[in-house]
């Protein structure tokens, strides 16, 4: 796993021969927060003949070339991300087309160079490895054991309420032992942890 993520979204934009490249490179905690950031670019420029991107994100990586000739787009993407040894990082370019075509190499050195730009200056922290623990725990175990977490910077997910309360928390890897034995001194053992 890389060393590093970003701390915050950077953007750049380039222009290649009337063509824009618009690059964003930011912070996802996997393929789902991704393919969401994508389709939020889509949404945001309707006008676009591209959305291109690559993904590096522990076990979730991936890549679209989203129209544009095979490897002439989400692979440069994806090199300049390892090329900083990025992890947890979604790279995007939207292209709006100028009407001159650029050719396979062209348009390497236009994703590769846009994607770059916005990497330039970027906020790079030491990616801290995550871990996603499920808890499931009566409704008053289930308050105090948020509570404890919110209190600890531990991200909580949406509860799902049935028999029990099922919540995830999301938290540094290294904290986990230390957390279960948390939970289960907070509930007494009746709360169950998964993961």
């Amino acid at each position: 796993m890389s060393p590093f993520t970003l701390s915050s979204p950077v953007t750049a934009e380039v222009e290649v021969r009337r063509s824009r490249f618009i690059a964003l490179a930011t912070p996802v905690a996997d393929r789902e927060a991704a393919l969401a950031e994508v389709a939020r670019l889509r949404a945001a420029h309707p006008g676009a003949n591209h959305v291109c991107w690559a993904l590096l994100a522990g076990g979730h990586s991936g890549m679209s070339d989203d129209g544009e000739p095979s490897g002439t787009a989400g692979r440069p993407i994806l090199e300049v991300l390892r090329h900083h040894d990025l992890d947890g990082v979604l790279g995007a370019v939207v292209r709006y087309f100028g009407g001159v075509k650029l050719g396979a190499g062209g348009l390497v050195r236009a994703y590769t160079d846009a994607i770059a730009a916005a990497l330039v200056d970027a906020p790079v922290v030491e990616r801290v490895p995550e871990t996603v623990l499920v808890v499931a725990a009566e409704y008053g175990d289930a308050e105090r054991v948020r509570r404890w977490a919110d209190g600890e910077g531990y991200e909580t997910g949406d509860a799902e309420y049935a028999e029990a309360v099922r919540f995830t928390l999301r938290l540094p890897t290294s904290r986990a032992a230390t957390a279960r034995d948390a939970v289960r001194d907070l509930t007494q053992g009746r709360a169950v942890v998964e993961g």
